[in-house]
């Protein structure tokens, strides 16, 4: 139960962190929302994880430039702002 808990302050504390730059990440914090909007359609439970491994699948499908700086830098951001895994 623990665990799960830190995985919603993760996503939150991530949240906040796109919110906190206001519009000099508002792409990133665009695509952000899309994709948790995405995540919570298709019923999946919105985790750092599940994020990462959403942009990673975006940014092998697109070959848009401009959009594809976007989705790497959200990538960069939430994996920035991931703790590592303790213990594995």
């Amino acid at each position: 139960m623990q665990l799960k808990e830190q995985n919603i302050t993760n996503e939150a504390d991530i949240i906040q962190h796109f919110r906190s730059f206001g519009d000099a990440l508002a792409a990133e914090a665009a695509v952000l929302d899309a994709v948790i909007r995405d995540i919570v359609i298709h019923g999946k439970n919105v985790t750092t994880k599940e994020i990462i491994l959403y942009l990673i699948a975006e940014l092998e499908s697109t070959s848009d430039v401009v959009e594809l700086d976007v989705l790497r830098s959200t990538l960069e951001i939430v994996v920035g702002k991931t703790p590592d895994d303790v213990g594995f």
